[in-house]
Protein backbone atom coordinates (compact mmCIF):
# COMPACT_ATOMS: atom_id res chain seq x y z
CA UNK A 1 0.00 0.00 0.00
CA UNK A 2 1.10 3.21 -0.97
CA UNK A 3 2.02 5.39 2.06
CA UNK A 4 1.07 8.98 1.90
CA UNK A 5 2.13 10.17 5.57
CA UNK A 6 5.90 10.97 4.73
CA UNK A 7 5.06 12.91 1.60
CA UNK A 8 5.02 16.47 3.22
CA UNK A 9 3.57 18.75 0.50
CA UNK A 10 4.24 22.26 1.98
CA UNK A 11 2.05 25.41 0.75
CA UNK A 12 1.94 28.50 1.78
CA UNK A 13 -1.34 30.00 2.17
CA UNK A 14 -1.85 33.78 4.09
CA UNK A 15 -5.47 33.43 6.05
CA UNK A 16 -6.53 36.37 8.23
CA UNK A 17 -3.18 38.07 7.69
CA UNK A 18 -0.97 35.21 8.65
CA UNK A 19 1.19 32.99 6.55
CA UNK A 20 0.02 29.58 8.05
CA UNK A 21 1.42 26.26 6.46
CA UNK A 22 -0.27 23.10 5.29
CA UNK A 23 2.00 20.15 5.51
CA UNK A 24 -0.31 17.30 3.42
CA UNK A 25 -0.64 14.65 5.65
CA UNK A 26 1.41 15.36 8.38
CA UNK A 27 1.12 16.60 11.74
CA UNK A 28 -1.83 17.73 13.55
CA UNK A 29 -3.52 22.00 12.61
CA UNK A 30 -1.79 24.72 14.58
CA UNK A 31 -4.82 26.88 16.98
CA UNK A 32 -4.03 29.99 14.48
CA UNK A 33 -5.71 28.59 11.10
CA UNK A 34 -8.60 26.39 13.03
CA UNK A 35 -11.43 27.99 10.64
CA UNK A 36 -10.22 25.47 8.06
CA UNK A 37 -12.00 22.63 6.53
CA UNK A 38 -10.66 19.29 5.62
CA UNK A 39 -12.08 16.34 3.72
CA UNK A 40 -10.70 13.26 1.76
CA UNK A 41 -11.51 12.53 -1.82
CA UNK A 42 -10.24 8.72 -2.34
CA UNK A 43 -11.19 8.67 -5.78
CA UNK A 44 -9.20 12.08 -6.76
CA UNK A 45 -10.68 14.65 -8.75
CA UNK A 46 -10.87 15.14 -12.35
CA UNK A 47 -11.62 18.94 -13.19
CA UNK A 48 -12.70 21.89 -11.34
CA UNK A 49 -14.78 22.93 -14.93
CA UNK A 50 -18.67 22.52 -13.98
CA UNK A 51 -18.97 21.87 -17.47
CA UNK A 52 -17.29 18.21 -16.33
CA UNK A 53 -18.91 17.89 -12.83
CA UNK A 54 -20.32 14.47 -13.47
CA UNK A 55 -19.14 12.56 -10.59
CA UNK A 56 -19.72 13.25 -7.03
CA UNK A 57 -16.37 14.23 -5.90
CA UNK A 58 -15.93 16.78 -8.92
CA UNK A 59 -20.00 18.28 -7.67
CA UNK A 60 -18.49 18.90 -4.58
CA UNK A 61 -15.28 20.86 -5.23
CA UNK A 62 -17.27 22.91 -8.20
CA UNK A 63 -19.63 23.78 -5.71
CA UNK A 64 -17.67 25.00 -3.71
CA UNK A 65 -16.39 27.28 -6.28
CA UNK A 66 -19.48 28.31 -8.60
CA UNK A 67 -23.16 28.94 -8.23
CA UNK A 68 -25.94 28.48 -10.08
CA UNK A 69 -29.20 30.60 -10.75
CA UNK A 70 -31.20 28.43 -8.75
CA UNK A 71 -30.64 25.51 -6.25
CA UNK A 72 -32.14 23.22 -3.44
CA UNK A 73 -32.58 23.90 0.05
CA UNK A 74 -32.09 21.49 3.00
CA UNK A 75 -35.62 19.75 2.15
CA UNK A 76 -35.30 19.67 -1.67
CA UNK A 77 -37.21 22.73 -2.51
CA UNK A 78 -35.60 24.71 -5.31
CA UNK A 79 -34.81 28.52 -4.13
CA UNK A 80 -32.97 31.43 -5.18
CA UNK A 81 -29.30 32.08 -5.23
CA UNK A 82 -28.04 34.26 -8.23
CA UNK A 83 -31.27 34.79 -9.44
CA UNK A 84 -33.44 36.83 -6.88
CA UNK A 85 -37.08 35.39 -8.11
CA UNK A 86 -38.25 34.46 -11.44
CA UNK A 87 -41.84 34.31 -13.27
CA UNK A 88 -43.27 31.42 -15.78
CA UNK A 89 -45.04 32.53 -19.14
CA UNK A 90 -48.82 31.12 -19.50
CA UNK A 91 -47.71 28.49 -21.67
CA UNK A 92 -45.20 27.45 -19.13
CA UNK A 93 -42.46 28.08 -21.96
CA UNK A 94 -40.69 31.02 -21.10
CA UNK A 95 -38.98 31.45 -17.31
CA UNK A 96 -37.52 35.25 -16.81
CA UNK A 97 -35.27 35.49 -14.02
CA UNK A 98 -34.40 38.70 -12.57
CA UNK A 99 -30.58 38.57 -11.15
CA UNK A 100 -29.17 39.80 -7.81
CA UNK A 101 -26.62 42.96 -8.93
CA UNK A 102 -24.32 42.11 -6.16
CA UNK A 103 -22.34 39.13 -7.31
CA UNK A 104 -19.07 39.05 -8.24
CA UNK A 105 -16.22 36.66 -10.22
CA UNK A 106 -13.42 35.58 -8.13
CA UNK A 107 -10.26 37.98 -8.08
CA UNK A 108 -8.10 36.89 -11.71
CA UNK A 109 -5.32 38.05 -13.23
CA UNK A 110 -7.48 38.41 -16.73
CA UNK A 111 -10.16 40.61 -15.27
CA UNK A 112 -8.86 44.37 -15.13
CA UNK A 113 -6.53 45.17 -12.27
CA UNK A 114 -6.84 41.89 -11.25
CA UNK A 115 -10.12 41.94 -9.42
CA UNK A 116 -13.30 40.11 -9.93
CA UNK A 117 -15.86 41.93 -12.09
CA UNK A 118 -19.52 42.15 -11.43
CA UNK A 119 -21.76 38.97 -13.28
CA UNK A 120 -24.34 40.05 -15.24
CA UNK A 121 -26.93 37.92 -17.65
CA UNK A 122 -24.70 37.49 -20.63
CA UNK A 123 -22.75 35.26 -18.43
CA UNK A 124 -25.62 32.78 -17.80
CA UNK A 125 -26.29 33.20 -21.41
CA UNK A 126 -22.50 31.66 -22.17
CA UNK A 127 -22.54 29.27 -19.20
CA UNK A 128 -25.69 27.98 -20.22
CA UNK A 129 -24.65 27.91 -24.27
CA UNK A 130 -21.20 26.45 -23.41
CA UNK A 131 -22.87 22.99 -21.96
CA UNK A 132 -24.63 22.79 -25.28
CA UNK A 133 -21.75 23.56 -27.65
CA UNK A 134 -20.04 20.05 -28.52
CA UNK A 135 -17.09 21.87 -28.25
CA UNK A 136 -17.40 22.03 -24.95
CA UNK A 137 -17.55 18.09 -25.12
CA UNK A 138 -19.59 18.25 -21.77
CA UNK A 139 -21.29 15.07 -20.65
CA UNK A 140 -24.17 17.11 -19.04
CA UNK A 141 -24.83 18.94 -22.66
CA UNK A 142 -28.01 15.98 -21.93
CA UNK A 143 -30.15 18.43 -19.62
CA UNK A 144 -30.95 21.15 -22.59
CA UNK A 145 -30.35 18.76 -25.43
CA UNK A 146 -34.56 18.30 -27.30
CA UNK A 147 -35.61 20.97 -24.68
CA UNK A 148 -33.89 24.36 -25.20
CA UNK A 149 -32.60 26.07 -28.68
CA UNK A 150 -29.25 26.54 -27.83
CA UNK A 151 -29.35 29.51 -30.55
CA UNK A 152 -32.79 30.70 -29.08
CA UNK A 153 -33.68 29.79 -25.54
CA UNK A 154 -31.06 31.81 -23.74
CA UNK A 155 -31.25 35.63 -23.92
CA UNK A 156 -29.90 38.70 -21.54
CA UNK A 157 -32.75 40.63 -21.63
CA UNK A 158 -30.54 43.38 -20.05
CA UNK A 159 -27.57 43.20 -17.36
CA UNK A 160 -29.95 41.31 -14.52
CA UNK A 161 -32.52 39.90 -15.96
CA UNK A 162 -32.03 36.54 -18.07
CA UNK A 163 -34.55 34.61 -19.98
CA UNK A 164 -34.91 30.80 -20.53
CA UNK A 165 -37.66 29.53 -23.79
CA UNK A 166 -38.13 25.90 -23.62
CA UNK A 167 -39.23 23.87 -27.12
CA UNK A 168 -42.17 22.51 -25.37
CA UNK A 169 -43.03 23.19 -21.38
CA UNK A 170 -40.91 20.66 -18.89
CA UNK A 171 -41.44 21.59 -15.34
CA UNK A 172 -38.61 19.79 -13.60
CA UNK A 173 -36.23 22.64 -15.77
CA UNK A 174 -35.77 24.52 -12.37
CA UNK A 175 -34.53 21.53 -11.09
CA UNK A 176 -32.23 21.10 -14.26
CA UNK A 177 -31.14 24.66 -13.28
CA UNK A 178 -29.94 24.08 -10.05
CA UNK A 179 -27.25 21.01 -10.85
CA UNK A 180 -23.62 21.87 -11.48
CA UNK A 181 -23.28 21.88 -14.60
CA UNK A 182 -25.59 24.72 -14.77
CA UNK A 183 -22.88 27.08 -12.44
CA UNK A 184 -21.91 30.17 -14.37
CA UNK A 185 -18.57 31.07 -15.29
CA UNK A 186 -16.73 34.17 -16.82
CA UNK A 187 -15.99 33.81 -20.70
CA UNK A 188 -12.93 35.81 -20.80
CA UNK A 189 -11.44 33.42 -18.31
CA UNK A 190 -12.65 30.32 -20.24
CA UNK A 191 -11.51 31.54 -23.56
CA UNK A 192 -7.60 32.24 -21.88
CA UNK A 193 -7.09 28.86 -20.58
CA UNK A 194 -9.63 26.76 -22.61
CA UNK A 195 -9.47 23.23 -21.75
CA UNK A 196 -6.89 24.35 -18.81
CA UNK A 197 -9.64 25.79 -17.60
CA UNK A 198 -10.19 22.86 -15.47
CA UNK A 199 -7.62 23.53 -12.95
CA UNK A 200 -7.91 27.61 -13.48
CA UNK A 201 -11.23 27.64 -11.85
CA UNK A 202 -12.94 30.87 -11.77
CA UNK A 203 -16.62 31.17 -10.47
CA UNK A 204 -18.53 33.51 -7.99
CA UNK A 205 -18.90 30.88 -5.10
CA UNK A 206 -18.27 30.74 -1.41
CA UNK A 207 -14.63 29.65 -2.02
CA UNK A 208 -12.17 30.75 -4.78
CA UNK A 209 -9.26 28.87 -6.24
CA UNK A 210 -5.61 28.68 -4.75
CA UNK A 211 -3.51 25.54 -5.08
CA UNK A 212 -4.03 21.92 -6.84
CA UNK A 213 -1.58 19.39 -6.95
CA UNK A 214 -3.27 16.72 -8.54
CA UNK A 215 -3.42 13.15 -6.70
CA UNK A 216 -1.85 15.42 -3.42
CA UNK A 217 -4.30 18.35 -2.37
CA UNK A 218 -6.44 21.03 -2.95
CA UNK A 219 -6.44 24.11 -1.36
CA UNK A 220 -9.59 26.50 -1.35
CA UNK A 221 -9.85 30.33 0.13
CA UNK A 222 -12.89 32.21 1.36
CA UNK A 223 -14.26 34.57 -1.35
CA UNK A 224 -13.84 38.03 0.25
CA UNK A 225 -16.84 39.54 -1.51
CA UNK A 226 -19.73 36.66 -2.10
CA UNK A 227 -22.92 37.60 -2.09
CA UNK A 228 -24.94 35.88 0.50
CA UNK A 229 -25.16 36.78 4.26
CA UNK A 230 -26.48 34.93 7.57
CA UNK A 231 -29.44 36.17 9.70
CA UNK A 232 -27.37 38.47 11.35
CA UNK A 233 -26.22 39.98 8.05
CA UNK A 234 -22.98 38.26 8.52
CA UNK A 235 -20.83 37.45 5.11
CA UNK A 236 -20.96 33.70 4.99
CA UNK A 237 -18.70 31.79 4.44
CA UNK A 238 -17.92 31.41 7.87
CA UNK A 239 -14.86 29.18 6.86
CA UNK A 240 -11.27 30.70 5.87
CA UNK A 241 -10.34 27.79 3.57
CA UNK A 242 -11.06 24.13 2.87
CA UNK A 243 -8.34 21.43 2.50
CA UNK A 244 -9.23 18.45 0.08
CA UNK A 245 -6.54 15.48 0.53
CA UNK A 246 -6.44 12.36 -2.15
CA UNK A 247 -5.47 8.89 0.14
CA UNK A 248 -6.69 6.09 -1.69
CA UNK A 249 -7.10 4.25 1.39
CA UNK A 250 -10.18 4.34 3.28
CA UNK A 251 -8.93 2.83 6.07
CA UNK A 252 -6.04 5.46 5.90
CA UNK A 253 -8.73 7.60 5.79
CA UNK A 254 -10.53 6.49 8.56
CA UNK A 255 -7.31 7.05 10.62
CA UNK A 256 -6.34 10.24 10.01
CA UNK A 257 -10.27 10.92 10.59
CA UNK A 258 -9.66 9.44 14.17
CA UNK A 259 -6.69 11.67 14.64
CA UNK A 260 -8.65 14.62 14.22
CA UNK A 261 -6.81 15.44 10.82
CA UNK A 262 -10.09 15.13 8.51
CA UNK A 263 -13.04 16.99 9.96
CA UNK A 264 -15.33 14.39 8.37
CA UNK A 265 -15.94 11.28 6.20
CA UNK A 266 -18.28 10.26 4.03
CA UNK A 267 -19.87 6.91 4.28
CA UNK A 268 -18.48 4.26 6.03
CA UNK A 269 -16.10 1.47 4.22
CA UNK A 270 -17.25 -2.16 4.78
CA UNK A 271 -13.70 -3.12 6.18
CA UNK A 272 -14.72 -0.93 9.49
CA UNK A 273 -18.33 -0.41 9.24
CA UNK A 274 -18.96 -3.04 12.28
CA UNK A 275 -16.17 -1.43 14.43
CA UNK A 276 -18.08 1.96 14.21
CA UNK A 277 -21.71 0.67 14.12
CA UNK A 278 -24.20 -1.28 15.37
CA UNK A 279 -26.64 -3.28 13.31
CA UNK A 280 -29.27 -1.02 13.81
CA UNK A 281 -27.06 1.60 12.04
CA UNK A 282 -26.30 3.49 15.48
CA UNK A 283 -23.18 4.38 16.80
CA UNK A 284 -21.35 2.35 19.29
CA UNK A 285 -20.83 3.54 22.94
CA UNK A 286 -16.95 3.20 22.57
CA UNK A 287 -17.25 5.97 19.69
CA UNK A 288 -20.05 8.24 21.40
CA UNK A 289 -18.32 11.84 22.17
CA UNK A 290 -15.17 11.00 19.99
CA UNK A 291 -17.44 11.35 16.50
CA UNK A 292 -20.78 12.13 15.78
CA UNK A 293 -23.06 10.15 13.57
CA UNK A 294 -25.29 12.01 10.77
CA UNK A 295 -28.33 10.08 8.32
CA UNK A 296 -30.11 11.63 5.98
CA UNK A 297 -32.25 9.95 2.94
CA UNK A 298 -30.25 9.78 0.09
CA UNK A 299 -31.99 10.20 -3.49
CA UNK A 300 -30.48 6.77 -4.58
CA UNK A 301 -32.32 3.56 -5.46
CA UNK A 302 -30.20 0.49 -5.34
CA UNK A 303 -31.85 -1.87 -8.04
CA UNK A 304 -31.71 -4.85 -9.73
CA UNK A 305 -33.05 -4.61 -13.64
CA UNK A 306 -34.34 -6.63 -16.18
CA UNK A 307 -33.73 -6.00 -19.99
CA UNK A 308 -37.21 -6.34 -21.75
CA UNK A 309 -36.27 -5.54 -24.92
CA UNK A 310 -38.81 -7.30 -27.78
CA UNK A 311 -35.72 -7.13 -30.47
CA UNK A 312 -33.42 -8.99 -28.23
CA UNK A 313 -33.01 -12.60 -29.37
CA UNK A 314 -31.29 -13.68 -26.09
CA UNK A 315 -34.67 -12.36 -23.99
CA UNK A 316 -36.79 -14.90 -26.19
CA UNK A 317 -35.24 -17.89 -24.87
CA UNK A 318 -34.98 -16.26 -21.32
CA UNK A 319 -37.33 -16.86 -18.14
CA UNK A 320 -37.04 -13.23 -17.14
CA UNK A 321 -39.18 -12.69 -20.32
CA UNK A 322 -42.51 -13.76 -17.88
CA UNK A 323 -43.95 -10.99 -15.32
CA UNK A 324 -44.65 -14.10 -13.07
CA UNK A 325 -41.00 -14.75 -12.83
CA UNK A 326 -40.03 -10.74 -12.35
CA UNK A 327 -42.40 -10.92 -9.81
CA UNK A 328 -41.10 -14.14 -7.76
CA UNK A 329 -37.74 -12.75 -7.76
CA UNK A 330 -39.30 -9.87 -6.54
CA UNK A 331 -41.17 -11.48 -3.33
CA UNK A 332 -38.42 -14.23 -3.08
CA UNK A 333 -35.65 -12.66 -0.54
CA UNK A 334 -36.05 -10.83 2.41
CA UNK A 335 -35.06 -7.11 2.18
CA UNK A 336 -34.82 -6.02 5.82
CA UNK A 337 -33.02 -8.90 6.70
CA UNK A 338 -30.54 -7.95 4.07
CA UNK A 339 -30.10 -3.91 5.46
CA UNK A 340 -29.88 -5.53 8.76
CA UNK A 341 -26.61 -8.15 8.50
CA UNK A 342 -25.16 -6.33 5.36
CA UNK A 343 -26.11 -2.55 5.52
CA UNK A 344 -26.25 -2.09 9.18
CA UNK A 345 -29.08 -0.64 8.60
CA UNK A 346 -27.84 2.27 6.12
CA UNK A 347 -30.81 3.00 4.24
CA UNK A 348 -34.09 1.91 3.95
CA UNK A 349 -35.56 -1.30 2.59
CA UNK A 350 -37.26 -0.59 -1.11
CA UNK A 351 -40.99 -1.83 0.03
CA UNK A 352 -42.65 0.60 -2.00
CA UNK A 353 -41.84 1.79 -5.72
CA UNK A 354 -38.38 3.08 -7.38
CA UNK A 355 -38.66 6.18 -6.52
CA UNK A 356 -36.88 6.40 -2.94
CA UNK A 357 -38.08 8.34 0.16
CA UNK A 358 -36.96 11.47 0.27
CA UNK A 359 -39.05 13.06 -2.37
CA UNK A 360 -42.08 15.13 -1.98
CA UNK A 361 -43.90 12.88 -4.05
CA UNK A 362 -43.34 9.71 -2.26
CA UNK A 363 -45.62 8.05 -0.79
CA UNK A 364 -45.15 3.97 0.55
CA UNK A 365 -49.33 3.93 1.11
CA UNK A 366 -49.62 4.85 -2.76
CA UNK A 367 -47.36 2.75 -4.58
CA UNK A 368 -47.62 -0.64 -3.44
CA UNK A 369 -43.87 -3.05 -3.86
CA UNK A 370 -42.65 -6.40 -2.90
CA UNK A 371 -42.49 -7.67 0.86
CA UNK A 372 -40.74 -10.77 1.30
CA UNK A 373 -43.25 -13.29 0.59
CA UNK A 374 -42.05 -16.76 -0.26
CA UNK A 375 -44.93 -18.48 -0.41
CA UNK A 376 -46.09 -16.05 -3.03
CA UNK A 377 -42.92 -16.35 -4.99
CA UNK A 378 -43.22 -20.28 -5.22
CA UNK A 379 -47.16 -19.80 -6.43
CA UNK A 380 -46.27 -17.91 -9.08
CA UNK A 381 -43.46 -19.91 -10.60
CA UNK A 382 -45.80 -22.41 -10.56
CA UNK A 383 -48.02 -20.35 -12.78
CA UNK A 384 -45.51 -19.11 -14.88
CA UNK A 385 -44.89 -23.26 -15.72
CA UNK A 386 -42.00 -24.24 -13.04
CA UNK A 387 -43.41 -25.55 -10.28
CA UNK A 388 -41.18 -25.79 -7.53
CA UNK A 389 -38.77 -24.59 -10.36
CA UNK A 390 -38.57 -27.60 -12.28
CA UNK A 391 -37.14 -26.71 -15.67
CA UNK A 392 -36.22 -23.36 -14.95
CA UNK A 393 -33.11 -22.47 -16.25
CA UNK A 394 -30.47 -20.72 -14.25
CA UNK A 395 -30.75 -16.99 -14.39
CA UNK A 396 -27.44 -14.76 -15.06
CA UNK A 397 -27.42 -11.64 -12.42
CA UNK A 398 -24.27 -9.35 -13.45
CA UNK A 399 -23.33 -7.68 -10.49
CA UNK A 400 -19.88 -5.15 -9.76
CA UNK A 401 -17.50 -6.27 -7.11
CA UNK A 402 -18.49 -3.48 -4.34
CA UNK A 403 -22.70 -5.20 -4.74
CA UNK A 404 -21.03 -9.18 -4.71
CA UNK A 405 -22.55 -9.15 -1.46
CA UNK A 406 -26.04 -8.32 -2.12
CA UNK A 407 -26.21 -10.06 -5.03
CA UNK A 408 -25.09 -13.35 -3.69
CA UNK A 409 -27.64 -12.71 -0.48
CA UNK A 410 -30.81 -12.54 -3.42
CA UNK A 411 -28.84 -15.85 -4.99
CA UNK A 412 -29.17 -17.25 -1.75
CA UNK A 413 -32.87 -16.52 -0.96
CA UNK A 414 -33.96 -17.12 -4.10
CA UNK A 415 -32.46 -20.84 -4.41
CA UNK A 416 -34.71 -21.62 -1.45
CA UNK A 417 -38.08 -20.90 -2.98
CA UNK A 418 -36.31 -22.70 -6.62
CA UNK A 419 -35.06 -19.92 -8.09
CA UNK A 420 -31.17 -20.35 -8.99
CA UNK A 421 -29.12 -17.49 -9.62
CA UNK A 422 -25.46 -17.63 -11.23
CA UNK A 423 -24.01 -14.13 -9.85
CA UNK A 424 -21.02 -12.93 -12.27
CA UNK A 425 -18.95 -10.14 -11.05
CA UNK A 426 -17.39 -7.57 -13.86
CA UNK A 427 -16.15 -4.49 -13.54
CA UNK A 428 -18.02 -1.26 -13.45
CA UNK A 429 -17.38 -0.11 -16.89
CA UNK A 430 -17.96 -3.76 -18.62
CA UNK A 431 -21.70 -3.81 -17.03
CA UNK A 432 -22.21 -0.15 -18.23
CA UNK A 433 -21.72 -1.74 -21.66
CA UNK A 434 -23.36 -4.65 -21.55
CA UNK A 435 -26.78 -2.50 -19.85
CA UNK A 436 -26.20 -0.28 -23.01
CA UNK A 437 -25.95 -2.59 -25.89
CA UNK A 438 -29.20 -4.70 -24.17
CA UNK A 439 -26.78 -7.50 -24.25
CA UNK A 440 -27.07 -7.79 -19.74
CA UNK A 441 -30.63 -9.48 -19.14
CA UNK A 442 -30.53 -9.21 -15.58
CA UNK A 443 -28.02 -6.80 -13.95
CA UNK A 444 -27.54 -4.87 -10.70
CA UNK A 445 -28.03 -1.21 -11.09
CA UNK A 446 -28.22 2.31 -8.83
CA UNK A 447 -29.47 5.42 -9.96
CA UNK A 448 -28.67 8.72 -8.20
CA UNK A 449 -30.91 11.36 -8.60
CA UNK A 450 -29.82 14.26 -11.19
CA UNK A 451 -32.30 16.55 -9.40
CA UNK A 452 -34.37 16.89 -6.95
CA UNK A 453 -37.62 15.80 -8.68
CA UNK A 454 -38.94 12.14 -9.46
CA UNK A 455 -39.04 12.35 -12.91
CA UNK A 456 -35.25 11.62 -12.71
CA UNK A 457 -36.27 8.22 -12.18
CA UNK A 458 -38.96 7.76 -14.37
CA UNK A 459 -37.47 9.23 -17.18
CA UNK A 460 -35.83 5.84 -17.24
CA UNK A 461 -38.45 3.99 -18.13
CA UNK A 462 -39.95 6.39 -20.84
CA UNK A 463 -39.80 4.15 -24.17
CA UNK A 464 -38.53 7.01 -25.88
CA UNK A 465 -35.31 7.49 -24.34
CA UNK A 466 -32.43 5.71 -25.57
CA UNK A 467 -29.75 3.87 -23.00
CA UNK A 468 -29.25 5.24 -20.68
CA UNK A 469 -31.42 6.20 -18.92
CA UNK A 470 -33.65 3.49 -20.32
CA UNK A 471 -31.55 0.71 -19.47
CA UNK A 472 -34.04 -1.85 -19.36
CA UNK A 473 -35.89 -1.03 -22.49
CA UNK A 474 -39.14 -1.07 -20.78
CA UNK A 475 -41.96 -0.05 -23.26
CA UNK A 476 -45.38 0.47 -22.04
CA UNK A 477 -48.12 3.23 -23.95
CA UNK A 478 -50.20 3.79 -20.74
CA UNK A 479 -47.00 4.75 -19.02
CA UNK A 480 -45.74 6.61 -21.72
CA UNK A 481 -48.61 8.78 -21.85
CA UNK A 482 -48.31 9.43 -18.11
CA UNK A 483 -45.08 10.92 -18.47
CA UNK A 484 -45.35 13.32 -21.07
CA UNK A 485 -48.85 14.83 -18.93
CA UNK A 486 -46.64 14.62 -15.87
CA UNK A 487 -43.71 16.75 -17.49
CA UNK A 488 -46.28 19.69 -18.35
CA UNK A 489 -47.98 19.77 -15.36
CA UNK A 490 -47.69 22.36 -13.37
CA UNK A 491 -49.49 21.47 -10.21
CA UNK A 492 -47.70 20.00 -7.70
CA UNK A 493 -50.36 17.83 -6.44
CA UNK A 494 -51.54 16.36 -9.95
CA UNK A 495 -48.17 16.01 -11.20
CA UNK A 496 -47.10 13.73 -7.83
CA UNK A 497 -50.49 11.61 -8.45
CA UNK A 498 -49.22 11.31 -12.03
CA UNK A 499 -45.95 9.92 -10.39
CA UNK A 500 -47.22 7.78 -7.91
CA UNK A 501 -49.45 6.03 -10.77
CA UNK A 502 -46.16 5.79 -13.15
CA UNK A 503 -44.01 4.28 -10.36
CA UNK A 504 -46.86 1.87 -9.73
CA UNK A 505 -46.99 0.49 -13.10
CA UNK A 506 -42.82 0.12 -13.40
CA UNK A 507 -43.43 -1.92 -10.15
CA UNK A 508 -46.58 -3.53 -11.58
CA UNK A 509 -44.67 -4.76 -14.58
CA UNK A 510 -42.09 -5.77 -12.18
CA UNK A 511 -39.82 -4.31 -14.23
CA UNK A 512 -37.06 -3.96 -11.55
CA UNK A 513 -35.99 -5.35 -8.28
CA UNK A 514 -35.37 -2.05 -5.92
CA UNK A 515 -33.16 -3.13 -3.38
CA UNK A 516 -33.00 -0.46 -1.09
CA UNK A 517 -33.39 3.31 -0.67
CA UNK A 518 -30.09 4.59 -0.02
CA UNK A 519 -29.05 7.33 3.30
CA UNK A 520 -25.87 9.89 3.43
CA UNK A 521 -24.36 8.58 6.11
CA UNK A 522 -21.34 11.33 7.94
CA UNK A 523 -19.11 10.78 10.51
CA UNK A 524 -18.11 14.57 11.68
CA UNK A 525 -15.78 15.92 14.22
CA UNK A 526 -17.48 17.09 17.48
CA UNK A 527 -16.26 20.65 17.10
CA UNK A 528 -17.67 21.07 13.83
CA UNK A 529 -21.01 22.78 13.47
CA UNK A 530 -23.49 23.43 10.35
CA UNK A 531 -22.94 20.96 8.64
CA UNK A 532 -26.06 19.79 6.84
CA UNK A 533 -26.90 16.83 5.01
CA UNK A 534 -29.80 16.59 3.03
CA UNK A 535 -31.23 14.29 -0.07
CA UNK A 536 -29.08 15.44 -2.71
CA UNK A 537 -25.46 14.73 -0.10
CA UNK A 538 -24.12 18.05 -1.57
CA UNK A 539 -21.25 19.10 0.24
CA UNK A 540 -22.65 22.38 2.27
CA UNK A 541 -19.73 24.54 3.58
CA UNK A 542 -21.32 27.87 3.47
CA UNK A 543 -22.63 28.39 7.21
CA UNK A 544 -19.68 25.27 8.67
CA UNK A 545 -18.14 26.42 12.18
CA UNK A 546 -15.32 25.00 13.72
CA UNK A 547 -15.24 25.81 17.52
Amino acid sequence: MKSYYCQAVTVWIPIAGLLLLFCGGCGNPEKEYKQVFRYNQAEGISSLDPAFAKSQAVIWAVRQLYSTLVEPDNDLEIRPSLARQWRVSADRRTYTFDLRTDVYFHDNDVFPGGKGRRMTAQDVVYSLRRIMDPATASPGAWIFNGRVQADSGFRALNDSTFELTLIRPFHPVLGILSMQYCSVVPREIVEKYGKDFRNHPCGTGPFRFFYWDEGQGLILHRHPQYFEKDSTGARLPYLEAVKVTFLESKAAEFLMFRQGQLDFMSDIDASFKDEVLTKRGTLKKEWEGRMVLNKHSYLNTEYLGFMTDTASSALKVSPTRLKKIRQAINYGFDRTKMMTYLRNNIGTPALSGFVPAGLPSFDAAKVKGYSYDPGKARQLLQEAGYPGGRGLPAIKLLSIPNYADLANYVANQLQEVGIRIQVEVVQKSLLLEQTAKSQALFFRGSWIADYPDAESYLAMFYSRNPAPPNYTRYNNPAFDKLYEHAISENNDSIRYELYREMDQLVMTDAQVVPLFYDEVIRLVQPNVSGLYSNGMNLLELRHVKKN
